[in-house]
């Protein structure tokens, strides 16, 4: 399982890059909170656990919890009664935090590297994330201490974590989006973005540091099944709605933001959801999970 850097490098990078990205998160990767939000993180735990608990989970851990797109949707869904959030980036705690009382949310929050938890043994029913395995410098410590603090027939579950066939896919969109963004801009009546200013105020030249893995299906089960778990799913998630979102993403930062018309950001934000359905009910029931963008596991302690 290779890695890019050492592992202080990478923990380093990680914590600059999400400290850095914290203020402008939510708006950069349109995390929603009301309706939407609740609606997506529904989905997604649903795929990745197979069905929607009839009961729910008592405590819960999330791993790298951002500024709570997970925990504060589910929380108000009423899966977990109480939750824990951890992250290795104070920024991000904060932007949490900031979320929760907005929302009216009570949440205990812990800066935590995933390999190194500080919680006793079996405290937790439920541990999860979303796009947060392919950042840990060491997955097998980590699955093992996800083991380590789950109670007898608790459960993992992580969703959007990159494959390595759907981020080669990714490429494809992101280069033609590049090629296409003049003539965009110009239809649109957008000047070019300052890139260099917009990188050094969100980390952006730390991307590579901080993206540490791209996974195979049989990866990710093979660390939950050494770690001592069993059960293991492997679910794909999203193929047409990632290729169609790396095309908007790419395009939009290509240009500066306050000229994108609102127009515009509804129609890129509402036909990713239209293909992020058809994914759902048209390709995703058929097709191998290494052929999507996403990868959901989810398994049981016994």
């Amino acid at each position: 399982m290779p890695v890019r850097a050492t592992y202080d490098r990478i923990r380093e990078a990680n914590e600059l890059y999400h400290d850095a990205a914290a203020s402008a998160y939510d708006a950069k990767w349109g995390i929603d909170f009301g309706e939407i939000g609740r609606r997506q993180v529904r989905a997604k735990l649903t795929k990745a656990l197979a069905g929607w608990p009839s009961d729910p989970f008592g405590d819960a851990l999330e791993i790298g919890a951002g500024t709570g797109y997970f925990t504060l949707n589910l929380l108000r869904t009423g899966l977990i009664e109480r939750a824990t959030a951890t992250d290795l980036s104070p920024g991000m705690l904060w932007a949490l935090q900031q979320n929760a009382s907005r929302l009216g949310v009570e949440i205990r929050t812990e800066r935590a590297d995933a390999e190194r938890l500080p919680f006793e043994d079996a405290s937790f029913d439920l541990v999860f994330g979303h796009a947060v395995l392919h950042h840990i410098p060491d997955l097998r410590r980590a699955f093992v201490e996800f083991h380590r603090l789950l109670r007898p027939g608790g459960m993992i579950a992580f969703c959007g974590e990159p494959s390595r066939h759907g981020d080669r896919i990714a490429a494809v969109p992101k280069y033609a989006a590049r090629l296409a963004s003049p003539l965009w801009r110009r239809a649109i009546g957008a000047s070019a973005r300052a890139h260099p200013a917009e990188q050094a105020q969100d980390g952006h030249e730390l991307e590579v540091e901080v993206d540490v893995h791209a996974f195979r299906p049989r990866l990710l089960e093979r660390l939950a099944s050494e770690a001592g778990f069993g059960a293991i799913t492997i679910r794909g998630e999203e193929l047409l709605a990632n290729l169609h979102g790396w095309t908007m993403r790419t395009l939009e930062e290509s240009a500066e933001p306050e000229q994108i018309p609102r127009g515009w950001r509804r129609f890129a934000f509402r036909s990713y959801l239209v293909l992020q359905r058809l994914d759902s009910r048209l390709l995703e029931p058929h097709l191998p999970p290494a052929l999507f963008y996403n990868l959901l596991i989810s398994a049981r302690r016994a």
